[in-house]
């Protein structure tokens, strides 16, 4: 009898492989070959979920971005405006094992991103989705008299987004510097000067 083989679960198998190796050894150690190690898969079988490289690549990005809205949703349920947006940026940053894994697997997409535009595209697409719900809030947070700033809020939304980025960047480069709590204290006192 033939082995009944559960393609959804197959792919996610191989999407979690491609992360780990990302994360691991780099985004250009992320061979279809490597990748397909990692999952105890033969190089060939990727070839049935997967056109080429970049897909591969291109399905981690989404996969991680799917779980990390979901979590997100699930962390703001019942919550509006400044208490929303601070869960939505605080969730953005490397604060514990799960995010940090996220933060560099993001982090590793920035530079083949430049070089590859269908990557690109993407990051764009995700961005500005997290943006848009940044701005959101930030605009409940003004209406509910949470935050006094006549500045425009998709500049301030694009000012805390580039902080989160920042810091994370900075908390993967410089993890002695730049400690969790450090980073925490950053981001709400940010947020408290609005």
């Amino acid at each position: 009898m033939p082995k009944i083989v559960d393609h959804e679960e197959r792919r996610r198998e191989v999407l979690s492989a491609a992360s780990t190796v990302i994360v691991r050894d780099g985004i250009d150690a992320a061979t279809s070959r490597a990748i397909a190690k990692e999952a105890g898969l033969s190089n060939g079988v990727l070839g049935h979920y997967f056109t080429d490289k970049d897909e591969i690549l291109l399905s981690a990005l989404r996969h991680s971005h799917q779980r990390i809205r979901a979590r997100i949703t699930r962390r703001v349920e019942g919550l509006t405006g400044l208490a929303a947006l601070r869960e939505v940026l605080l969730d953005n940053l490397p604060l514990d094992a799960e995010r940090d894994q996220e933060t560099r697997l993001e982090i590793s997409f920035w530079s083949r991103s430049l070089a590859v535009e269908r990557l690109a595209a993407v990051q764009r697409a995700e961005a500005a989705e997290l943006r848009a719900a940044v701005r959101q809030l930030l605009e409940q947070a003004r209406t509910a008299g949470e935050i006094r700033t006549d500045d425009d809020l998709g500049v301030v939304a694009e000012r805390l987004l580039a902080l989160v980025d920042g810091l994370s960047l900075r908390s993967l480069l410089y993890p002695d510097q730049l400690v969790r709590a450090e980073l925490e204290r950053i981001l709400i006192t940010t947020l408290e000067a609005l």
